[in-house]
């Protein structure tokens, strides 16, 4: 989807994107990250340029997918949350106990040798966050990420993304978590027509179904 020309500052710990299918939600959260490049003007994170600077720019912005399944690719919960921080943790030894500590965070240190093929949705999830979350990004861009869960499991991951000290921009069909956010963004057909605070967000966005 492209994206109209948009001017945003984004500086509240958690931001909320919200509209329908095909909007450009998921475009403009992309461009975060550099998952996307703009093909005119610029998105910049800290100064750093997403186009030019993008391993920089990715050290900073964490990015959780809609399935988890795009991005667990180890047999183990273990030996996945192990994979994101070999970069940064060169020691064997003190990388195993590092990923072990991250899985706990996580409610998952029970599992951490067993199959992520095993694991239910809502684990799978949360290793997904896992993963991402073992390098402490600054930012976390998570796209759709309770849309595959059912309500348990999406309540659950909700209330990890909602409890976390990074800054998070949210992509959601979930209304109910993103009028718990700090501000939201409402976009139709490319263009963000709607940007304040969260709960007006998601009623002019509930609005603009509805007439």
């Amino acid at each position: 989807m492209l994206l109209a020309a948009t001017t945003l500052t984004l500086t509240e710990r958690r931001v909320a994107i919200v509209g329908g299918n095909g909007s450009g939600k998921s475009t403009l959260a992309r461009l975060l990250n550099g998952l996307v490049t703009p093909t005119g003007g610029r998105v910049l994170v800290d100064g750093l340029d997403v186009a030019r600077d993008g391993v920089k720019v990715r050290r900073k912005v964490g990015f959780c997918f809609t399935d988890p399944a795009a991005q667990l690719v180890m047999p183990t919960c273990l030996e996945d949350v192990e994979l994101s921080l070999r970069r940064t943790v060169k020691d064997k030894a003190q990388r195993r106990e590092q990923a072990l500590g991250v899985l706990a965070r996580f409610g998952l240190r029970e599992r951490a040798d067993q199959s992520v093929h095993t694991l239910s949705g809502g684990q799978r999830q949360l290793l997904a966050l896992a993963g991402v979350l073992a390098t402490d990004p600054e930012i976390l861009v998570a796209d759709e990420p309770t849309t595959l869960l059912d309500l348990r499991n999406g309540r659950l991951v909700g209330e990890v993304l909602l409890g976390l000290s990074q800054q998070l921009v949210l992509v959601t069909h979930d209304l109910e978590l993103a009028a718990r956010c700090d501000r939201g963004l409402v976009v139709e057909d490319g263009r963000v027509v709607f940007d304040g605070a969260a709960t007006a967000a998601v009623a002019s966005y509930v609005a603009s179904v509805s007439s």
